[in-house]
């Protein structure tokens, strides 16, 4: 039986790789971006993720189309204006920077896991994954958009709460350097210090969502915040490349703060990928 996908803000970037790497495993691929633009195989549609109406308007498709949905990939995001000013300081900023990284990389997430929490908890199962960074532990960028990806990965942690014993499950994942089509085109060999020979593929981030969805202990992960790299590095999953991209969790301090780091690693090296 052939799965339902959603993944919002698909049309590029992380976007467009994990729907592209999901239809590649098999899945019926939604995605949404402004312009109503995706990958080939998907079902693109048109949706301005601040509009409460139209973003109703996608899940009740979806539903009549699909008669359900299997996975929700939060992944939609607006840059602010002027988006190198994530080097000034928060002070130097408008204020408005507000409508773009938490209008639209938080609210926005939330609504739509209200959407599909009311299908999927219906249906008995699916997962809700959204798309947060090392941002929530140590400084990146800015302050609103620490503030958003915090915020992200303890939206999981509650709503993990909220969803056990629905078979639902909820995780914010931690992704790092992504090899985008703009950072590759720069011609350099690493980016804020961080090696781009070792950075992610947004297919490899795909992947392994795909991976997470289909493993048959998913439920015991609900409410944590992943790293995208060490979930590759536990389910065999590489780049295009074959290269294994490597986890910032050094770099930035440590790992998630919700939950606290678990007893049992599960990484067959010892690693623990649940934070």
């Amino acid at each position: 039986m052939t799965r339902t996908a959603l993944v919002t803000g698909g049309s590029r970037g992380v976007g467009q790789g994990v729907a592209a790497a999901l239809v590649t495993a098999g899945w019926q691929v939604y995605v949404t971006s402004r312009h109503g633009t995706g990958p080939d195989g998907t079902v693109p549609l048109t949706c301005d993720h601040t509009d409460d109406t139209q973003v109703a308007g996608v899940f009740d498709r979806v539903a009549r189309e699909a008669g359900g949905l299997d996975l929700l990939v939060n992944n939609a995001w607006a840059a602010p204006r002027g988006f190198g000013g994530f080097s000034d300081r928060f002070w130097e900023r408008p204020v408005n920077d507000w409508d773009t990284l938490i209008e639209v990389g938080l609210r926005a997430h939330y609504v739509a896991s209200v959407h599909a929490a009311r299908l999927m908890v219906e249906a008995g199962s699916g997962l809700i994954a959204s798309i947060s960074s090392f941002g929530s532990r140590g400084h990146l960028h800015s302050v609103l958009y620490g503030m958003s990806k915090s915020a992200l990965d303890k939206m999981a942690f509650d709503m993990g709460h909220d969803l056990a014993g629905t078979g639902v499950t909820a995780v914010s994942l931690w992704l790092g350097l992504i090899r985008t089509e703009l950072l590759l085109s720069l011609g350099v060999d690493e980016f804020a210090g961080f090696s781009l020979r070792r950075a992610e593929d947004p297919g490899f981030v795909g992947r392994v969502i795909a991976a997470l969805a289909d493993d048959p202990d998913l439920i015991d992960r609900n409410g944590h915040t992943l790293v995208t790299a060490e979930l590759g590095a536990h389910y065999g999953i590489t780049n295009n490349d074959g290269t294994a991209p490597d986890s910032h969790r050094d770099a930035f301090g440590g790992g998630p703060l919700f939950p606290p780091a678990a007893t049992e690693p599960r990484e067959p090296r010892g690693e623990d990928v649940h934070g």
